[in-house]
Order: structure tokens, then C-alpha cells, then sequence
């Protein structure tokens, strides 16, 4: 399988080979909507929080005694059939939402989104992302001339490379990451991925480093 490389000019000079093992994967809707609500409900807090009778202050004497005055007995006006006692059963900041997820569908869920990507015409990839310096406008010119419309933009580059990082850092309709921080819900949630040749080389060997810890 064959993948455009566009000049800085934003012309289709040449093409690159690549696995289609990994970059021409069969979609698969379900699949990638069951990883992507275990990826959001691992990101989930729980914030809702009731006090039970043991939460709430006050209740320590009992309010009445045992026998003798015609009512149901009590020990405490913090109990919650009373009104201001505790809540039995509420949501508590406890409750652990964690979702887990097998390698294997990880592994084919990446693959599908970038298949996705590459169907949509909404993979470009470069020769070399690089910048002689920090600036926000020459990484903007840059982007301004490849094949891509209006949309965010997930940047992908092999290495840590501070001056396109901080160049990328102003501007809210991107995000750089690098080959061990990509996933399906970036890949899913962002319109275009941009990378450059290293990238596509360090995509492919992660998924060999992921097939060899799966075997």
C-alpha cells in the first residue's frame, strides 16, 4: 500500500510504502464505539456525593425515649426516614467507573481510525515536520499549504521537538503528540492527522512492539 507525501508546498511528489496490515484495516463501527465509551468513562469523575447517617452532623443523643410516648422508637434524628437525616443508597465519590480494554482491541481500533483516516483522504503526511524556531505563524503558513480544510488538527512527530511543540502551543484546533501517546479516541475526535515520514515509520514499529507483547 502506497501514501502520498506532499511537499511543503502542498504538492503529492512522491509516495511511500506502507503496511497495509495496519493502514488498510475493514472498519468496524461497533468496535470503535465500544472503545471509545470505555476510553470516556475512564476519564470520568464521580462527583456526585450524599452524606449517609454517619456524614451528618448532629444525631448523637437519642431523641426520645424507648417506650411510652406512642411513637416508633428512634436512636438518632439523623436516620434516614427522617427529614435531614442520611441518604441510604446515594451516590458516593467512591464509585470507580474504570472500564478495561484488551490489547487486541486497542490494537485494531488504532488501526481502523487510521485506516478511517487514510479512506477520508485526512492523513497527510509530510517529508519533515520541523521548525528552525518557535513561531506561530510559519507553523500556520505551513499547515495553510497542504490538502487541509478547516478542522482540528493532530500532529504527529517521532520525537520530542520543543520548537514545533511551543510553535503548536496557541493555537486551539491542534495538538502534539508523540507515536506512544496516540490513540483511537484523538484519532476519532480530531478531523485531519498530520505526520511526517518518521512518524509513519514509528506508527509501524509500535504495532510491532504491540504484536510481539501480545504474542
Amino acid at each position: 500500500m502506497k501514501l502520498k507525501i506532499y511537499s511543503a508546498a502542498g504538492k503529492d511528489n512522491s509516495n511511500l510504502d506502507v503496511s497495509s496490515d495496519i493502514f488498510s484495516v475493514k472498519d468496524n463501527p461497533n468496535l470503535l464505539a465500544q472503545v471509545l465509551r470505555i476510553y470516556e468513562s475512564n476519564h470520568r469523575r464521580s462527583t456526585a456525593h450524599t452524606k449517609n447517617r454517619g456524614d451528618v452532623s448532629g444525631g448523637g443523643r437519642k431523641p426520645f425515649r424507648q417506650k411510652g410516648t406512642g411513637n416508633a422508637r428512634a436512636g438518632s434524628i439523623r436516620s434516614p426516614l427522617w427529614r435531614g437525616g442520611g441518604v441510604t443508597f446515594g451516590p458516593r465519590k467512591s464509585q470507580n467507573y474504570h472500564l478495561r480494554i484488551s490489547r487486541k482491541m486497542s490494537n485494531l481500533s488504532l488501526k481502523i481510525a487510521l485506516s478511517q483516516k487514510i479512506a477520508e483522504k485526512k492523513l497527510i503526511v509530510v517529508p519533515k515536520i520541523e521548525m528552525p524556531k518557535i513561531s506561530t505563524a510559519q507553523i500556520q503558513k505551513f499547515i495553510e499549504k497542504l490538502p487541509i480544510e478547516e478542522g482540528t488538527i493532530l500532529i504527529l512527530i517521532d520525537k520530542i521537538n520543543v520548537n514545533v511543540m511551543l510553535s503548536c502551543e496557541n493555537i486551539p484546533y491542534l495538538k502534539v503528540i508523540q507515536p506512544s501517546g496516540l490513540n483511537t479516541k484523538d484519532l476519532l475526535q480530531f478531523d485531519y492527522l498530520l505526520t511526517d515520514v518518521k512518524g509513519i515509520e514509528a506508527i509501524e514499529k509500535l504495532f510491532k512492539v504491540k504484536n510481539a507483547n501480545i504474542n
